[in-house]
């Protein structure tokens, strides 16, 4: 049961941040969390604190990701990397069924029961609408049943960021089972820690160096929050783009945004509410084994929109308006909410720097007529 807080916020340190990833470990689940490798944050199964990116910020731009080194400790101040929690709960490939000489075996149904380690707040948000979109799917209602959420609240937004003006962010909003706010400076590294949930609520009874926080520990806290929506590094234009997008269909901006395009799907691939497959079939050279899977598909494929005589959407103009409508206009008519929440990562990701704020925004001007 999700909502229902404990006793009041608590003060963890960093052996208390561990002693809650153990206490999760303890309780059988397999716990996902940031941590460096080649180069980048990602997300895989981590075992200690000593894995988190300690002390590691990220330098994004459009078209620009990499590494820098803090000048203290924190292991939450980086903002998004490639990798979404997307990947754990709606893979990237996912094998429904193989036939060979024993017959037909449906796909392995075991999943382990997995605690997301540092959710942002914007991750938070596309957690919720990947539920909304595939709740009712067997595989994924499998894999999301029982997932234990430590949700942590952002303090230091990056360039591409604009999850406040998403309404997804800075703080995160409802879903989590224990949030982090985390307070790092040359002298002093500690989490404010609150439950969302009874899960959530245990989890941080079995850690025992916690203590109560003082009412100045929560307001720290609390400001350090509410700055951090004041320095996204860039904003959604306001007013509804839901109407903005539709009124736009034939406006000269997209074939202005075809030129730089390269149809690469690499904002689909980062974007953690994307949620388009194919299904595929691969046999081996005797025709003994056949298996079929669901793979993550584009809307920037080529092949995306075939249907009997060709592909619907041949233009770079056509397929780039597809996703942003889909993600900031229709995906309201077909699931009440916006599909974007202001992670930024296909500004970073985008080979040419292509960002959907500035995309907006020039949509936005032409409508006023101030193009």
């Amino acid at each position: 049961m999700r909502g229902r807080r404990g006793d009041g916020p608590v003060v963890l340190d960093v052996i208390g941040l561990d002693g809650l990833l153990t206490a999760l470990r303890t309780d059988g689940y397999r716990v996902i969390g940031p941590t460096v490798r080649d180069d980048a944050i990602v997300l895989e199964e981590i075992d200690s604190v000593d894995r988190l990116p300690a002390g590691w910020g990220v330098d994004a731009r459009p078209g620009h990701y990499r590494l820098r080194r803090r000048a203290d400790a924190a292991m939450f101040a980086h903002s998004a990397g490639a990798h979404s929690w997307k990947q754990f709960l709606h893979p990237p490939r996912q094998r429904l069924f193989t036939e060979d000489g024993a017959g037909y075996q449906p796909a392995d149904d075991d999943y382990p029961r997995l605690a997301f380690f540092g959710v942002h707040g914007c991750d938070l948000a596309a957690i919720a609408r990947l539920r909304t979109v595939l709740g009712g799917t067997a595989a994924f209602a499998r894999r999301a049943d029982g997932l234990f959420v430590v949700a942590v609240a952002c303090t230091e937004p990056g360039d591409v960021c604009f999850c406040a003006s998403a309404g997804t962010g800075p703080a995160p909003g409802t879903g989590y089972d224990v949030a982090l706010t985390e307070l790092a400076g040359p002298d002093d590294h500690w989490f404010l820690a609150e439950a969302g949930s009874d899960a959530g609520t245990r989890a941080l009874a079995a850690v025992p160096s916690r203590r109560a926080a003082t009412a100045a520990e929560t307001e720290q806290a609390h400001t350090a929050v509410v700055d951090a929506a004041t320095r996204m590094g860039r904003r959604l234009p306001p007013g509804d783009l839901r109407d903005l997008l539709h009124d736009s269909r034939e406006s000269p901006r997209w074939d202005d945004v075809a030129q730089r395009c390269l149809t690469c799907g690499n904002c689909t691939m980062v974007c953690p509410t994307c949620f388009c497959t194919s299904t595929e079939d691969v046999t081996d050279l005797t025709g003994a084994h056949a298996e079929r899977a669901e793979r993550w598909a584009s809307c920037f494929e080529l092949d995306f929109s075939f249907l009997h005589g060709g592909s619907v959407r041949r233009s770079s103009a056509s397929r780039y308006r597809q996703w942003m409508t889909h993600k900031l206009a229709t995906w309201h008519d077909q699931f009440g909410s916006s599909g974007c929440v202001g992670c930024g990562r296909c500004i970073a990701w985008c080979p040419v720097g292509i960002d959907i704020t500035a995309e907006a925004a020039a949509l936005a001007r032409e409508h006023a007529g101030d193009a």
